[in-house]
Protein backbone atom coordinates (compact mmCIF):
# COMPACT_ATOMS: atom_id res chain seq x y z
CA UNK A 1 0.00 0.00 0.00
CA UNK A 2 2.54 2.26 1.07
CA UNK A 3 5.21 1.59 -1.83
CA UNK A 4 4.12 4.10 -4.21
CA UNK A 5 4.19 6.75 -1.55
CA UNK A 6 7.14 9.36 -0.69
CA UNK A 7 8.64 9.03 2.92
CA UNK A 8 10.45 11.54 5.07
CA UNK A 9 11.79 10.45 8.25
CA UNK A 10 12.56 13.98 11.18
CA UNK A 11 14.23 13.37 13.74
CA UNK A 12 16.06 15.63 16.41
CA UNK A 13 19.47 15.69 16.00
CA UNK A 14 21.84 12.01 15.36
CA UNK A 15 24.84 12.24 17.45
CA UNK A 16 24.52 9.46 19.77
CA UNK A 17 23.03 6.11 19.28
CA UNK A 18 19.98 5.63 21.63
CA UNK A 19 17.17 4.48 22.08
CA UNK A 20 15.29 7.77 19.88
CA UNK A 21 18.15 6.47 17.21
CA UNK A 22 17.11 3.15 17.33
CA UNK A 23 13.69 3.74 16.62
CA UNK A 24 14.67 6.49 13.85
CA UNK A 25 16.79 3.24 12.83
CA UNK A 26 14.07 1.15 12.69
CA UNK A 27 12.07 3.29 11.04
CA UNK A 28 14.84 3.34 8.15
CA UNK A 29 14.80 0.07 7.78
CA UNK A 30 11.00 -0.26 7.27
CA UNK A 31 11.46 2.18 4.52
CA UNK A 32 15.21 2.51 3.12
CA UNK A 33 14.82 4.94 0.38
CA UNK A 34 13.41 7.33 2.65
CA UNK A 35 15.17 10.76 3.60
CA UNK A 36 16.26 11.31 6.73
CA UNK A 37 16.03 14.81 8.17
CA UNK A 38 17.94 16.31 11.47
CA UNK A 39 19.53 19.31 13.01
CA UNK A 40 22.92 17.55 13.82
CA UNK A 41 24.49 14.59 12.42
CA UNK A 42 27.54 12.75 13.99
CA UNK A 43 28.29 9.70 11.48
CA UNK A 44 31.12 8.93 13.51
CA UNK A 45 28.17 8.17 17.31
CA UNK A 46 25.73 6.94 14.16
CA UNK A 47 27.12 4.73 11.72
CA UNK A 48 24.20 2.44 11.76
CA UNK A 49 23.02 5.69 9.26
CA UNK A 50 26.61 5.51 6.64
CA UNK A 51 23.99 3.77 4.06
CA UNK A 52 21.05 6.03 4.33
CA UNK A 53 20.44 9.45 2.93
CA UNK A 54 20.93 11.85 5.95
CA UNK A 55 20.30 15.65 5.62
CA UNK A 56 21.66 17.72 7.75
CA UNK A 57 20.81 21.46 8.88
CA UNK A 58 23.20 24.55 8.61
CA UNK A 59 23.18 24.12 12.38
CA UNK A 60 26.52 22.13 11.71
CA UNK A 61 28.37 25.09 10.91
CA UNK A 62 28.16 26.84 14.61
CA UNK A 63 30.81 26.34 17.13
CA UNK A 64 30.66 22.67 19.02
CA UNK A 65 27.05 22.36 17.66
CA UNK A 66 27.39 18.30 17.65
CA UNK A 67 28.76 18.51 21.19
CA UNK A 68 26.75 20.68 22.83
CA UNK A 69 23.48 20.71 20.76
CA UNK A 70 21.15 21.94 23.99
CA UNK A 71 22.85 25.15 23.85
CA UNK A 72 21.43 25.81 20.49
CA UNK A 73 17.98 24.88 21.46
CA UNK A 74 16.72 28.41 20.77
CA UNK A 75 17.52 27.58 17.29
CA UNK A 76 15.91 24.40 16.83
CA UNK A 77 12.44 25.57 16.18
CA UNK A 78 13.24 28.16 13.04
CA UNK A 79 15.54 24.94 11.83
CA UNK A 80 12.63 22.10 11.28
CA UNK A 81 10.06 25.17 10.13
CA UNK A 82 12.54 25.41 7.46
CA UNK A 83 12.83 21.80 6.10
CA UNK A 84 10.64 21.92 2.59
CA UNK A 85 9.04 18.83 2.79
CA UNK A 86 6.34 19.41 0.56
CA UNK A 87 6.60 16.91 -1.70
CA UNK A 88 6.21 13.90 0.55
CA UNK A 89 2.87 11.89 1.17
CA UNK A 90 3.85 10.66 4.78
CA UNK A 91 6.17 12.62 7.14
CA UNK A 92 7.33 10.15 10.47
CA UNK A 93 8.71 12.23 12.83
CA UNK A 94 10.28 11.11 15.98
CA UNK A 95 10.47 13.99 18.54
CA UNK A 96 11.75 14.69 21.97
CA UNK A 97 12.63 17.67 21.22
CA UNK A 98 11.63 20.28 18.38
CA UNK A 99 11.41 17.88 14.89
CA UNK A 100 7.56 17.34 15.29
CA UNK A 101 7.48 21.21 14.58
CA UNK A 102 7.93 20.60 10.79
CA UNK A 103 5.62 22.25 8.41
CA UNK A 104 3.31 20.34 5.93
CA UNK A 105 1.21 20.62 3.30
CA UNK A 106 -2.45 19.46 3.65
CA UNK A 107 -2.19 16.41 1.54
CA UNK A 108 0.62 15.23 3.68
CA UNK A 109 0.10 12.56 6.55
CA UNK A 110 2.33 13.69 9.72
CA UNK A 111 2.70 11.26 11.93
CA UNK A 112 4.87 11.94 15.69
CA UNK A 113 6.62 9.17 17.43
CA UNK A 114 6.54 11.22 20.52
CA UNK A 115 9.50 10.40 23.27
CA UNK A 116 8.18 12.74 25.12
CA UNK A 117 6.81 16.28 25.56
CA UNK A 118 9.83 18.37 25.07
CA UNK A 119 11.01 18.51 28.87
CA UNK A 120 13.09 21.57 29.25
CA UNK A 121 9.97 23.81 28.73
CA UNK A 122 7.34 20.94 30.43
CA UNK A 123 7.79 19.52 33.48
CA UNK A 124 11.33 19.46 33.71
CA UNK A 125 11.95 23.05 33.02
CA UNK A 126 12.32 24.24 36.81
CA UNK A 127 14.73 21.26 37.19
CA UNK A 128 17.21 22.68 34.10
CA UNK A 129 16.86 25.96 34.74
CA UNK A 130 18.27 24.87 38.49
CA UNK A 131 21.19 22.90 37.10
CA UNK A 132 21.91 25.81 34.49
CA UNK A 133 26.27 24.70 34.59
CA UNK A 134 27.21 27.51 32.46
CA UNK A 135 28.27 31.06 33.07
CA UNK A 136 25.91 33.34 34.61
CA UNK A 137 24.97 35.76 32.13
CA UNK A 138 23.06 32.56 30.21
CA UNK A 139 20.99 31.64 33.02
CA UNK A 140 19.49 34.90 32.85
CA UNK A 141 18.65 34.41 29.70
CA UNK A 142 17.75 30.84 30.03
CA UNK A 143 14.14 31.44 31.54
CA UNK A 144 12.41 33.97 28.97
CA UNK A 145 14.00 31.82 26.22
CA UNK A 146 11.98 28.67 27.57
CA UNK A 147 9.27 30.53 27.86
CA UNK A 148 9.22 31.44 24.19
CA UNK A 149 10.13 27.75 23.35
CA UNK A 150 6.98 26.64 25.13
CA UNK A 151 4.84 28.56 23.41
CA UNK A 152 5.89 27.47 20.24
CA UNK A 153 5.74 23.93 21.23
CA UNK A 154 2.32 24.20 22.46
CA UNK A 155 1.64 25.59 18.93
CA UNK A 156 3.79 22.90 17.30
CA UNK A 157 2.17 20.18 18.90
CA UNK A 158 -1.05 20.75 17.01
CA UNK A 159 0.74 20.55 13.56
CA UNK A 160 0.78 16.93 14.21
CA UNK A 161 -2.01 15.12 12.45
CA UNK A 162 -1.33 11.81 14.89
CA UNK A 163 0.65 10.71 17.53
CA UNK A 164 2.48 7.70 18.53
CA UNK A 165 4.01 7.38 22.32
CA UNK A 166 6.40 5.19 23.26
CA UNK A 167 4.78 4.39 26.48
CA UNK A 168 1.54 4.60 28.48
CA UNK A 169 3.21 7.35 30.90
CA UNK A 170 3.95 9.23 27.87
CA UNK A 171 0.79 9.12 26.66
CA UNK A 172 -0.95 10.90 29.78
CA UNK A 173 1.80 13.44 29.46
CA UNK A 174 0.94 14.05 25.56
CA UNK A 175 -2.70 14.64 26.98
CA UNK A 176 -1.69 16.64 29.28
CA UNK A 177 0.65 18.86 27.97
CA UNK A 178 -0.71 18.91 23.94
CA UNK A 179 -4.54 17.46 24.97
CA UNK A 180 -4.28 14.90 21.96
CA UNK A 181 -4.72 11.06 21.95
CA UNK A 182 -1.58 8.83 20.95
CA UNK A 183 -1.17 5.12 20.40
CA UNK A 184 1.04 2.90 22.43
CA UNK A 185 3.93 1.73 20.42
CA UNK A 186 6.80 0.25 22.53
CA UNK A 187 10.37 1.41 21.58
CA UNK A 188 12.52 -1.47 20.31
CA UNK A 189 15.36 -3.16 21.84
CA UNK A 190 18.02 -5.11 20.05
CA UNK A 191 17.87 -8.68 22.07
CA UNK A 192 19.72 -10.16 20.21
CA UNK A 193 22.69 -8.48 20.83
CA UNK A 194 22.47 -9.04 24.58
CA UNK A 195 22.79 -12.55 26.24
CA UNK A 196 23.00 -14.08 29.85
CA UNK A 197 26.39 -14.94 31.31
CA UNK A 198 26.77 -18.64 32.64
CA UNK A 199 27.88 -17.03 35.73
CA UNK A 200 27.54 -13.76 37.96
CA UNK A 201 29.68 -11.47 39.45
CA UNK A 202 29.16 -10.10 42.81
CA UNK A 203 28.49 -6.03 41.58
CA UNK A 204 25.36 -4.17 41.36
CA UNK A 205 25.51 -1.97 38.24
CA UNK A 206 24.12 1.43 37.07
CA UNK A 207 24.06 2.51 33.72
CA UNK A 208 23.68 6.18 31.97
CA UNK A 209 24.62 9.61 31.17
CA UNK A 210 25.95 11.27 34.51
CA UNK A 211 23.22 14.13 34.46
CA UNK A 212 20.50 15.29 37.60
CA UNK A 213 17.46 13.40 36.82
CA UNK A 214 18.89 10.48 36.35
CA UNK A 215 19.68 10.26 40.32
CA UNK A 216 23.23 8.56 40.21
CA UNK A 217 23.56 10.77 43.70
CA UNK A 218 21.04 8.30 44.96
CA UNK A 219 22.78 5.67 44.01
CA UNK A 220 25.94 7.14 45.60
CA UNK A 221 24.97 8.13 48.80
CA UNK A 222 22.84 4.69 49.16
CA UNK A 223 26.27 2.70 47.96
CA UNK A 224 29.02 4.74 50.02
CA UNK A 225 26.57 3.42 53.33
CA UNK A 226 26.42 -0.41 52.14
CA UNK A 227 29.93 -0.90 50.99
CA UNK A 228 28.45 -2.97 48.48
CA UNK A 229 29.88 -3.17 45.53
CA UNK A 230 28.42 -0.87 42.28
CA UNK A 231 30.11 -0.26 38.68
CA UNK A 232 28.80 2.88 37.05
CA UNK A 233 28.78 3.16 32.92
CA UNK A 234 28.61 5.88 32.09
CA UNK A 235 29.68 10.13 31.16
CA UNK A 236 28.60 13.49 31.36
CA UNK A 237 29.04 16.69 33.84
CA UNK A 238 28.50 15.12 37.16
CA UNK A 239 31.30 12.04 36.65
CA UNK A 240 33.84 14.17 38.73
CA UNK A 241 31.48 15.66 41.49
CA UNK A 242 30.17 12.11 41.52
CA UNK A 243 33.21 10.13 41.84
CA UNK A 244 34.99 12.37 44.20
CA UNK A 245 32.13 11.45 46.49
CA UNK A 246 31.97 8.07 45.85
CA UNK A 247 34.18 5.65 48.25
CA UNK A 248 36.66 2.91 47.29
CA UNK A 249 33.44 -0.03 46.74
CA UNK A 250 31.78 2.45 43.87
CA UNK A 251 33.66 1.79 40.00
CA UNK A 252 33.50 4.43 37.65
CA UNK A 253 33.95 2.92 33.90
CA UNK A 254 32.81 5.89 32.21
CA UNK A 255 31.96 4.91 28.16
CA UNK A 256 32.71 1.93 27.14
CA UNK A 257 32.64 -0.22 24.19
CA UNK A 258 28.72 -2.14 23.21
CA UNK A 259 30.59 -5.02 23.48
CA UNK A 260 32.03 -3.77 27.04
CA UNK A 261 29.08 -3.31 28.35
CA UNK A 262 26.69 -6.48 26.92
CA UNK A 263 29.79 -8.23 29.07
CA UNK A 264 29.23 -5.86 32.19
CA UNK A 265 25.38 -6.00 31.49
CA UNK A 266 25.76 -10.15 31.89
CA UNK A 267 28.17 -10.59 34.57
CA UNK A 268 26.06 -8.17 37.12
CA UNK A 269 24.18 -8.93 40.35
CA UNK A 270 21.51 -6.48 39.54
CA UNK A 271 20.40 -3.23 37.46
CA UNK A 272 19.41 0.03 39.87
CA UNK A 273 17.37 2.31 38.16
CA UNK A 274 16.67 5.16 40.58
CA UNK A 275 15.50 7.93 37.83
CA UNK A 276 12.17 8.72 35.79
CA UNK A 277 12.24 7.95 32.43
CA UNK A 278 9.79 8.09 29.43
CA UNK A 279 10.11 4.28 28.86
CA UNK A 280 13.84 3.79 29.44
CA UNK A 281 15.94 1.31 27.17
CA UNK A 282 18.56 0.56 30.01
CA UNK A 283 16.46 -1.91 32.15
CA UNK A 284 15.26 -3.95 28.94
CA UNK A 285 18.78 -4.40 27.91
CA UNK A 286 19.61 -5.33 31.59
CA UNK A 287 17.01 -7.93 31.39
CA UNK A 288 17.51 -8.84 27.93
CA UNK A 289 20.52 -10.11 29.59
CA UNK A 290 19.23 -11.87 32.01
CA UNK A 291 19.75 -9.56 34.99
CA UNK A 292 16.81 -8.48 37.44
CA UNK A 293 16.02 -4.44 37.87
CA UNK A 294 16.03 -2.09 41.05
CA UNK A 295 13.51 0.35 39.64
CA UNK A 296 11.78 3.34 41.38
CA UNK A 297 7.96 2.86 40.74
CA UNK A 298 7.28 5.80 37.90
CA UNK A 299 7.81 5.96 34.87
CA UNK A 300 7.83 3.78 32.04
CA UNK A 301 10.08 1.04 34.38
CA UNK A 302 6.14 0.38 35.22
CA UNK A 303 5.43 -0.73 31.72
CA UNK A 304 8.48 -3.43 31.57
CA UNK A 305 10.04 -4.22 34.64
CA UNK A 306 7.54 -7.20 35.90
CA UNK A 307 7.21 -7.34 40.33
CA UNK A 308 9.38 -10.15 41.46
CA UNK A 309 10.05 -11.76 37.73
CA UNK A 310 12.09 -9.41 36.35
CA UNK A 311 12.98 -7.00 39.12
CA UNK A 312 11.26 -5.20 42.21
CA UNK A 313 10.23 -1.40 42.73
CA UNK A 314 10.74 0.94 46.07
CA UNK A 315 8.37 3.79 45.68
CA UNK A 316 9.84 6.61 47.32
CA UNK A 317 12.46 8.11 45.56
CA UNK A 318 15.10 8.66 48.84
CA UNK A 319 18.18 6.38 50.62
CA UNK A 320 15.61 4.57 52.93
CA UNK A 321 13.24 3.49 50.26
CA UNK A 322 16.40 2.19 47.88
CA UNK A 323 18.08 0.58 50.99
CA UNK A 324 15.09 -1.74 51.94
CA UNK A 325 14.62 -2.73 48.24
CA UNK A 326 18.35 -3.87 47.92
CA UNK A 327 17.69 -5.44 51.18
CA UNK A 328 14.83 -7.56 49.88
CA UNK A 329 16.53 -8.42 46.51
CA UNK A 330 19.65 -9.79 48.48
CA UNK A 331 16.62 -12.21 50.47
CA UNK A 332 15.13 -13.36 46.57
CA UNK A 333 15.91 -15.78 44.16
CA UNK A 334 15.70 -15.17 40.04
CA UNK A 335 15.28 -17.14 37.17
CA UNK A 336 17.08 -15.51 34.27
CA UNK A 337 15.12 -17.82 32.16
CA UNK A 338 12.24 -16.48 32.85
CA UNK A 339 13.34 -12.65 33.01
CA UNK A 340 14.35 -12.83 29.25
CA UNK A 341 11.44 -14.33 28.18
CA UNK A 342 9.32 -11.22 30.31
CA UNK A 343 10.81 -8.71 27.79
CA UNK A 344 10.15 -10.57 24.25
CA UNK A 345 7.23 -7.96 23.68
CA UNK A 346 9.89 -5.27 22.93
CA UNK A 347 11.44 -7.10 19.81
CA UNK A 348 12.13 -4.84 16.90
CA UNK A 349 10.14 -7.15 14.43
CA UNK A 350 7.02 -6.53 16.68
CA UNK A 351 7.89 -2.66 16.35
CA UNK A 352 8.22 -2.90 12.80
CA UNK A 353 4.77 -4.94 12.46
CA UNK A 354 3.01 -2.14 14.61
CA UNK A 355 4.37 0.55 13.50
CA UNK A 356 4.08 -0.60 9.50
CA UNK A 357 0.37 -1.69 10.54
CA UNK A 358 -0.65 1.64 12.42
CA UNK A 359 0.64 4.29 9.15
CA UNK A 360 -0.96 2.04 6.81
CA UNK A 361 -4.15 2.47 8.57
CA UNK A 362 -3.60 6.16 9.13
CA UNK A 363 -3.07 6.77 5.80
CA UNK A 364 -6.32 5.12 4.32
CA UNK A 365 -8.11 7.32 6.83
CA UNK A 366 -5.92 10.17 5.44
CA UNK A 367 -7.05 9.85 2.04
CA UNK A 368 -10.78 10.03 2.90
CA UNK A 369 -10.21 13.14 4.79
CA UNK A 370 -9.04 14.65 1.85
CA UNK A 371 -11.74 13.15 -0.22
Amino acid sequence: MLDDLKIAIVCDWLTVFAGAERVVFELSRLFPKATIYTSLYDDKNCAAFKDRNVVESWLKYLPFARRFHRLYLPFMPIVFERIDLSEYDIVISSSHSASKGIITKPGTLHISYCHSPMRYVWDQSHSYQKNFKFFLPLKFLYSPILHRIRQWDRVAADRVDTYISNSKYISKRIKKYYKRDSKVIYPPVNFDFFRPAEKRENYYLGVGRLIPYKRFDLLISVFNELKLPLKIVGDGPEFKDLKNKSKKNIEFLGKVSDEDLKNIYSSAKALIFPQVEDFGIVPLEAMASGIPVIAYAKGGAMESVTENISGIFFHEQNEEALKKAIEKFEKMEWNTDEIVKSVNKFSPARFRVEILHFIEKAWKEHKKMLV
